[in-house]
């Protein structure tokens, strides 16, 4: 069971870099209808065919999609772990530690009513 989370562990943390990588490396959307307008030598026009889902876009769809299990089955397989014997509390399984009674201070002679030598 240990080494099935963990190998759904390395799956998820893989699939999230490399997603972040591809999404890194795509255009944005913003970089083309700038072109479109005039901002480049671009042959893109406003409204053309803009090539349908590339490479880059098919591939992070894939790894969204593997990214998205793997989070599932995670989550399933650790809601499914076996709980321990007790009834559930935390607080069952620490150790008692008595607590002292509080010593009150000992009383200054004089208290707050004496005063300051030499005035």
């Amino acid at each position: 069971m240990n080494v099935l989370l963990t190998l759904l562990m390395v799956v998820q943390v893989l699939s999230a870099l490399v997603m972040i990588g591809l999404v890194l490396m795509q255009h944005g959307k913003g970089a083309d209808a700038g072109a479109a307008f005039g901002g480049g030598a671009s042959s893109a026009s406003l409204f053309g065919a803009s090539g349908g889902a590339n490479f880059l876009s098919r591939s992070t769809a894939v790894l969204a999609t593997v990214f998205l299990a793997s989070t599932l089955a995670l989550a399933f397989l650790g809601y499914q772990r076996p709980q321990a014997a007790s009834s559930g509390s935390v607080l069952e399984t620490v150790p008692a530690v008595p607590i002292e009674p509080a010593v009150p201070a000992p009383a200054q002679p004089g208290g707050a009513a004496s005063q300051i030598p030499g005035r």
